[in-house]
């Protein structure tokens, strides 16, 4: 019998695996899909290899908590770091801004953009430095944690955005671009917070990104997982944890099969596992994450274009405003992404742009529902990929004629793909006034089920995966070994 079987082989569950290993427990992991990864994927598409998720990795520092973690994982050591100038540009009103890796460069160009903002960019740009030290990647050196007199200098500035939105803190500027460039990352409903923390992490030099983009990333961990003595297991769909009064003994799998172990670790999204999966109630920790009105779950719509050349009009990530393109599209700004950093991705002459629109759950929920009706969803993806080319060339005439659409994927894909139940790829974003705290991984009323993945702290994503993946794992090993 195997110590510890783990349902799911993204980045929670291989995380999971690889820690069992190092533990000196037997450990098997089953996915649903073809490959392991989950969101942490890429395909090929006409020659091109299009990413799905990486845009930054937090933890790429090594002076940071998480280095070692993704060193453990096979994530990072020996595999370079490409650390870009910017990690997005935005543009309004013929007006450009970009977030530099320098922090002191962006304090210097927000404050020569807009000298009657000075107030209100030295307070934004000390509660970076804050989130900085809270990660240990303050200083000249990136090196360095909070100190007391950071602490002194910066609390109040810190404390000041925990208590606003994104949209709220960008209001609190006058120029307009400068508003733009604060709302139009994550969207103006985000917490205020979660921006400082995307910023303090890119200029901290801890949100580069591995050579060879997501799938790379996930076939490392897969490969550590192996090697460590694991059994990796795809195409295994679980569909029933058996259980006897408190204690689940095997788990269920599509094709009829089944697996023992003395621990499960389920890491699919809780809303589709309590009561299918398994016959209980989601914890209550849990359930009130999914009620509470200061979080809400959020997707998007991409789409991917093969480029004629390699002379683009942006480097890395762009966002602009839509304008009169934006109700075809239902958003209000587009964000662009090119990989000239990644030239494998493309044949040779040509270039590969991503592109995202942010949507609610409901415009999520509307695109899963169209997806039953196979031929209806097909023309909507063709439809979106229309409009998306024609708000790009709209913006970019230069690159009329050179665009020819790869793909399109939307919430109902990582739906199918991941099991998502509103076709999200984070968890929870969170609004102000909110302290992400992860949530324990045993499920209460029973000895040896517990729960990995984004889904126990908003807002997930890669790290908290990982992280929940090693905190079961501990938990396993405190209570039942």
């Amino acid at each position: 019998m195997t110590d510890v079987v783990i349902i799911g082989g993204g980045t929670a569950g291989l995380s999971a695996g690889i820690y069992a290993r190092m533990a000196g427990l037997s450990a098997a992991i089953y996915e649903a899909g073809s490959t392991p990864g989950g969101n942490l994927c890429g395909w090929e598409r006409g020659g091109f290899y299009v990413d799905n998720c990486i845009h930054w990795l937090t933890g790429t520092n090594p002076a940071a908590d998480s280095y070692r973690m993704w060193e453990e994982l096979g994530v990072l050591g020996g595999v370079e770091i490409i650390q870009n100038e910017t990690l997005y540009t935005c543009e309004y009103r013929g007006e450009r801004l970009s977030l530099s890796c320098d922090l002191e460069r962006l304090r210097r160009d927000m404050l020569s953009l807009s000298p009657e903002d000075a107030k209100e960019t030295e307070r934004f740009i000390r509660a970076v430095r804050l989130a900085q030290g809270a990660s240990g990647v303050a200083g000249k050196g990136h090196d360095r944690g909070v100190t007391p007199s950071l602490l002194l200098r910066s609390a109040p500035a810190a404390i000041r955005c925990w208590r606003m939105t994104a949209g709220e803190l960008a209001a609190r500027f006058r120029h307009p671009l400068i508003r733009e460039f604060l709302a139009g990352l994550l969207t103006e409903r985000f917490g205020a917070l979660a921006l400082l923390v995307v910023f303090a992490t890119f200029t901290g030099q801890n949100g580069g990104l591995p050579r060879g983009g997501s799938r790379a990333a996930a076939s490392r961990m897969a490969e550590r997982f192996v090697s460590l003595g694991g059994r990796l297991y795809v195409g295994k769909k679980a569909v029933k944890l058996e259980r006897r009064a408190e204690k689940i003994f095997s788990a269920r799998f599509a094709d009829g099969t089944e697996a023992e172990g003395g621990s499960f670790v389920v890491t699919a999204d809780p809303a589709r596992v309590f009561g299918s999966m398994v016959d209980l109630p989601m914890p209550r920790k849990l359930a009130k994450m999914y009620s509470d009105p200061r979080l809400f779950r959020f997707s998007s719509v991409q789409c991917a274009f093969a480029c004629e050349g390699t002379d683009l009009p942006f480097r890395g990530d762009f966002i602009f405003e839509l304008g009169s393109d934006g109700a075809a599209l239902g958003a209000r700004r587009l964000v662009l992404r090119e990989f000239s950093h990644e030239p494998e991705f493309s044949p040779e002459g040509k270039s590969l742009i991503e592109t995202m629109t942010f949507i609610d759950e409901e415009a999520s929920l509307m695109h899963i529902s169209r997806s039953a009706d196979r031929e209806k969803y097909a023309e909507s993806k063709r439809r979106i990929a229309r409009d998306t080319l024609g708000a790009i060339v709209s913006r970019f005439p230069g690159l009329d004629g050179r665009l020819t659409p790869l793909d399109v994927w939307t919430p109902a894909t990582y739906r199918r793909f991941t099991g998502s139940e509103a076709g999200t790829y984070m968890s929870f974003a969170f609004t102000k006034k909110y302290l992400p705290v992860m949530k324990k991984c045993r499920v209460p009323g029973t000895e040896n089920l517990y729960l990995a993945g984004q889904w126990l702290q908003p807002p997930g994503g890669l790290p908290i995966a990982a992280k929940s993946g090693r905190r079961a794992i501990e938990e396993i090993i405190e209570y039942d070994f």
